[in-house]
This record gives C-alpha cells, structure tokens and sequence, in this order.
C-alpha cells in the first residue's frame, strides 16, 4: 500500500468518524459527552489525509532513463504487501453498517452494575410529577441502598428494554456506561405485581410502578436486584440515548 493509498483509508476512516459524530450513531458506542472530541479526531484524520494527498500528488516524480539505472533495472517499483488493503474493512464497516447499541446479551452476560454499598449518600427528593420519572440506576440505588425511604409513597416512571432473568422472567435493563460501550454493564430490576410484560426480548417499554421490598440475587455476580411493583406499562420506540 503505497502513501496515496494510506490517505485514502486514512480519508475514509475520518469521514465514519466524522459521520458518527455529527449524527447519533455514535451514541451507540460512546456517552454523548464525547461527542466534540469524535467531530474533533475525524476533522483530524481529514486533513491529515488531504494534505497527505497534496503532497504526493505535487512532488516530482524521479526520473527513470537508462543513463540514471546503467541497465541494472533499477526502475522497477516496489510491492507492498496487498494484505494491507485489508485496513479498509472496519472503514467500510464503519461507513456502511451501523450495530445496535448493547441490548439484552449483552445484560445477560454480565452482572448488574449495583455492587458498590452508596448508603452513607444523601439521596435527593424525587423529581416532581405523577409518576415520577426516575432513571433505573437510580431506582436501584435508593431501593438497596436506602431502602426505599425516598421512594416510597410515590407513582414511578422507568424506562428500558425487557431481558429475561435467571428464571425466564422478564427484567427490565439498561446498559450503564463509564466511557464507551467496551465498559458498559447493565442496571437490572425485577418486575412484580399482576400486569405481566409479554413482550420480545430487547423491546423497549415505560413502566409505570411503585416501590416493592422485594429483591432477588443476580447469579452472575451475587449483586442484589432489586424489583418494582408494576401497574401499568406501555411499549415504545428505543431512545435516542439508549445507555445510562
């Protein structure tokens, strides 16, 4: 792969960065803070690869005549090896195939992220409203580690997709990230009561509920789940911003 061709993959690579920055496809791999420094590496990487072109196209080619290679062929060019061409695979990856962000395996798999005790927080009221909008971690963290004293009395508001637990039971999930997808864990919370939640795994639904003592164990990490009574419950498109 010779120099122009390493602008072109270099070209193309900024252009997915680029194209994941501006648009929210990069939600789906990191926290929407990271956005301006994405936009940022791919206007980077564009450059970089424009002048890199510039350069090459402009500068004079040496000359091959037989006074200068004394019949030694000398003006033959030299092969790199074509694996290089493969670089270009994650580009179009990136380009031309957008993954879904990290649903149901991927909780499956891991633990929910509730494993750290949080008790000695002071936990602030809940916001205004009937029900309460308030985000799964949240939830979990003021129903273990609190015991519910903040939520009780109160109609909530939970949002994510339906996994299923250890038993076959639906859960609800949702994938907490610390930077990008690569450290993502879930936030699980059974779901009690008599309205059951039959739908596919990875459906995304808002749960309208209270506040249950009820906890289970999540197997994969001996972490408490905690579990919401719920009341009623509705499907809904996935958001814009799927992680926590």
């Amino acid at each position: 792969m010779n120099r122009q061709a390493q602008a072109v993959v270099m070209l193309l690579f900024g252009g997915a960065v680029l194209k994941a920055g501006v648009t929210d496809i990069h939600l789906r791999y990191v926290k929407e803070e990271l956005r301006p420094f994405l936009i940022g590496a791919g206007l980077l990487l564009v450059v970089a690869a424009a002048m890199t072109l510039w350069y090459d196209l402009r500068a004079p080619r040496p000359e091959t005549g037989d006074d200068h290679d004394h019949g030694h062929g000398h003006d033959h060019g030299h092969h790199e090896p074509r694996v290089g061409w493969l670089l270009i695979l994650p580009v179009l990856g990136l380009l031309l195939v957008a993954p879904p962000a990290l649903g149901s395996y991927a909780a499956g798999q891991a633990g929910t992220v509730l494993s750290a005790d949080t008790s000695a927080s002071d936990y602030p009221p809940l916001p205004p409203g009937d029900p309460a909008p308030v985000t799964l971690l949240d939830y979990a963290s003021r129903a273990v580690f609190d015991d519910g004293k903040s939520l009780a009395g109160r109609n909530l508001q939970l949002t994510g997709f339906v996994t299923p637990g250890a038993d076959g039971q639906p859960m609800l999930a949702r994938m907490v990230l610390s930077c990008c997808a690569a450290d993502g864990r879930p936030i699980k919370v059974g779901l009690s009561g008599d309205t059951p939640i039959s739908v596919p795994a990875d459906t995304w639904v808002r749960l309208v509920g209270v506040y249950t003592d009820r906890t289970g164990t999540d197997p994969i990490n001996q972490a408490t789940v905690p579990y919401l009574e719920v009341r009623a419950w509705e499907q809904i498109t996935a958001p814009k911003q799927q992680y926590e």
